[in-house]
């Protein structure tokens, strides 16, 4: 059979693009009753402090409405965290809807102005008074732990919320005492602020008659928001709440998280009965929403003689941040479960702390911890090379897991499917031109330049969020509609499930319509995080479209007078296998006759075994000692997303998640200083972004092994960029920095200051 026109595999172009690009879409903020009120949140400007606080003359002010305070919702519960350890449980601190008494970061939310404009609004948080008393404050995960350092929470003795471990610490331990070498590195993982084009937004409709709110807002999910306000914070039955997500810019994970904003627009709504909006402002992002990363690692490997990796130890702390987010716990530990990486090391063992700090809580990034594992073990695998006087390519070819070792248990007890490392490694080597590297780097040289270049191979898993629905049914015009709890932020949704639905029915994308972002429309739904959405929701799609289409087949018998196995679909029709007899699908919803339920199928999957999506990213870079600054000049990926649903999509994801780990190693750092705990880089006036001009022509390709555990064979690829973009980067300076000046490391962001100093300071040891 010939590939389906707009099927699976082909590059069709986003159907959702057209609308978005001509100022059509429909974002939250976009969505202005004319009678509503508008909130502020006044925040604190103290990293830890006691206060007490006085709203009477701002709730006297003109067009306020009202100003809530932790009494107004002291009967409401916090926002939850929905991880905790399985065999040594521990206790979360409460993360009330408003700081009462006590703040413990810049940012922590103490009043909620609600008022007839938000210039009223911002009058009235001027006119709040509040006496502040500040407190010590700890900044930054080390100091935390240090003996002495202030307490963020009295319950959590040296500010430690767990220390865990996973492996087998005496395997490993054994390895170390048999090594012909060790290799080891420190490093730090810096802290992300999130940042997506669209800030976070809220509009709380209520009807007094029904008692039920209407929340309209963007988000990565609109059932889990809403049963988590519902059953956790408001403490009221989730029939009470309908929440409904439009168009939205981005959300990474951080958007998949409830806020205090939510809950606080819904109480102000029932309270003065009238329609209530809150929008944030990039400066509320910045201290208000979850940020990312935030690790500190040293991390160990047993070496033998011949470059085998025969053991790994590593002890890692994740900064969690003054309270904990919905999964923050989860991002460094789930993570650590990934350090083995590609490669072949049953003597493994990790040291796991979540530490707090009087800072804005930390949650998951695009790859919630994957992309912090990957980064470890790439880092230590070019340090081993160097340690042994190997290649980078040697020494990962020789502990590689190989394709026959398949299905391949980790010692973190991760199942890999399928893949074949070193064939995708080695593809990016020949596409990258490994071997002239050399030349390259000698014509740099004559420039005053600094050439390097890096690999980071990487794995991760992806696709275990758990059981997704999708309806798929016939409309009265013989279009198709899906229904389903997925939520695109960006992603091509729209466009990738009705591939899924063209390569059975042949028609067109224009004719299927995706529902998504509704609790009353669609019954249930995960929202879309840790690249699931196509692994879970698109296998949804296919087998509900699989069913409804002999349903349709069924109908069409009758019609056709003929058996349903000699039917075949063609362009909006079933016709009988070589011959001119059709009936087309708008005849077929006219003739369902008395029993319609065969207009509609659903189906549910869960990918509870997870893919594994794995890769080789390869850069090079040129570094200019006189000034430090670093250029990407080239780029080459190679990835393993086990099938391609559309090479278009799958491309702007990669060249996406790549651009934001090429930010993370070269410019973005969220900086608290050290004494007050104030947020540095608070605005994009000091928070770098990268800019298209930071980044490279991305040579992409995939070279896919087919999941065995998916019945698609996808493997997941939302996340993939961002994961292995870091350490390529980073290795590849590395290199140059090493050849030339014997510098073995440095951390992320390698900013041209830090690479300027550390290039001055080994010219001066050597000058000694």
């Amino acid at each position: 059979m010939a590939p389906v026109k707009f099927g699976v595999g082909q590059s069709v172009l986003r159907k959702e693009d057209d609308a978005l690009i001509r100022g059509k879409g429909r974002y939250t903020d976009d969505y202005a009753p004319s009678a509503a009120l508008h909130a502020l949140v006044l925040r604190s400007p103290h990293a830890h402090a006691t206060f007490k606080i006085d709203v009477t003359r701002a709730r006297s002010l003109h067009g306020v409405a009202a100003v809530l305070t932790s009494d107004d919702v002291k009967d409401l519960g916090g926002l939850p965290c929905q991880f905790n350890l399985p065999d040594e449980p521990f206790k979360a601190p409460p993360y009330a809807i408003l700081a009462r008494d006590v703040v413990r970061h810049v940012g922590d939310a103490v009043a909620f102005v609600v008022a007839e404009t938000v210039e009223q609004a911002r009058d009235a948080i001027e006119a709040v008074e509040v006496q502040w008393t500040p407190l010590p404050a700890v900044i930054g995960l080390v100091n935390a732990v240090k003996k002495g350092a202030p307490q963020v929470w009295p319950d959590h003795a040296g500010n430690v919320l767990f220390d865990t471990s996973i492996g087998d610490r005496k395997a490993a331990e054994a390895a170390f005492a048999k090594a012909h070498a060790v290799a080891e590195i420190t490093i730090v993982n810096p802290r992300i602020i999130t940042n997506y084009m669209e800030t976070r937004a809220v509009v709380c409709e209520y009807d007094a008659k029904r008692d039920h709110l209407t929340l309209t807002l963007g988000s990565q999910g609109s059932h889990r928001l809403r049963d988590i306000l519902c059953q956790n914070v408001l403490k009221i039955p989730v029939e009470k709440m309908r929440v409904i997500c439009p168009d939205v810019g981005g959300g990474f994970g951080t958007k998949l998280f409830p806020y205090r904003e939510y809950a606080l627009a819904a109480v102000a709504a029932r309270k003065l009965k009238k329609t209530v909006k809150w929008t944030a402002e990039r400066a509320d992002h910045f201290v208000g929403d979850a940020q990312g990363r935030d690790n500190v690692t040293t991390a160990r490997m047993a070496l033998a003689e011949d470059g085998e990796f025969l053991g790994m130890d590593v002890d890692l702390m994740g900064d969690m941040g003054a309270y904990l987010s919905t999964f923050g716990p989860y991002i460094p530990h789930g993570g650590a479960g990934m350090l083995p990486g590609l490669y072949d090391v049953q003597a493994f063992h990790c040291r796991v702390r979540t530490v707090f700090t009087n800072t804005v809580p930390v949650d998951a990034y695009r790859g919630a911890g994957r992309p912090e594992a990957a980064y470890v073990v790439e880092r230590l695998v070019d340090a081993a090379a160097r340690k042994l006087g190997m290649t980078p390519d040697a020494i990962r070819r020789r502990n590689f897991i190989p394709p026959r070792a398949m299905p391949y248990k980790t010692a973190t007890g991760k199942v890999y499917d399928s893949g074949d490392f070193a064939a995708h490694m080695k593809r990016a080597m020949d596409v990258a031109e490994w071997k002239e590297f050399p030349k390259r780097a000698k014509a740099a040289k004559k420039q005053g330049l600094v050439r390097g270049i890096g690999m980071g191979t990487y794995v991760e898993v992806c696709g275990t969020m758990g059981e997704e629905t999708a309806q798929v049914r016939l409309d009265p015009n013989g279009d198709v509609t899906i229904l389903i709890g997925t939520q695109s932020s960006g992603q091509g949704h729209q466009t990738a499930y009705a591939q899924i639905v063209a390569e059975q029915f042949g028609i067109a994308p224009e004719r299927v319509h995706i529902h998504q972002g509704d609790t009353d429309e669609i019954a249930t739904g995960l929202g879309t995080g840790g690249s699931s959405s196509i692994p879970s929701g698109g296998v949804s799609v296919e087998r509900a479209t699989r069913t409804l289409g002999a349903n349709l087949k069924d109908i069409a018998a009758d019609v056709l007078e003929t058996g349903a196995g000699d039917l075949e679909f063609s362009d909006g029709a079933i016709r009988v296998a070589g011959t001119d007899r059709t009936v087309s699908f708008a005849d077929l919803a006219k003739r369902a006759g008395s029993d319609p339920s065969k207009l509609t199928a659903s189906s549910t999957f869960s990918s509870a075994d997870g893919t594994y999506p794995n890769g080789t990213h390869i850069a090079e870079v040129e570094i200019d000692p006189a000034t430090g600054v670093i250029r990407v000049v080239n780029y080459v990926i190679v990835d393993d997303f086990g099938v391609t649903l559309n090479p278009l999509l799958l491309a702007g994801q990669v060249h996406g998640g790549t651009m934001q780990g090429i930010g993370q190693a070269l410019m973005e750092q969220a900086v608290y200083d050290s004494a007050d705990g104030q947020l540095v880089t608070g605005t994009f006036m000091d928070y770098a972004l990268p800019r298209a001009a930071d980044g490279p022509s991305i040579k992409f390709e995939t070279r896919n092994v087919p999941c065995t555990t998916n019945p698609l064979g996808v493997k997941g690829a939302g996340e993939a960029g961002a994961i292995g973009s870091c350490p390529a980067v980073v290795n590849a300076i590395v290199d140059g920095l090493w050849r030339e000046y014997k510098i073995d490391h440095i951390d992320m962001p390698a900013t041209a200051e830090r690479v300027w100093m550390a290039i001055e300071k080994s010219r001066s040891q050597h000058r000694m």
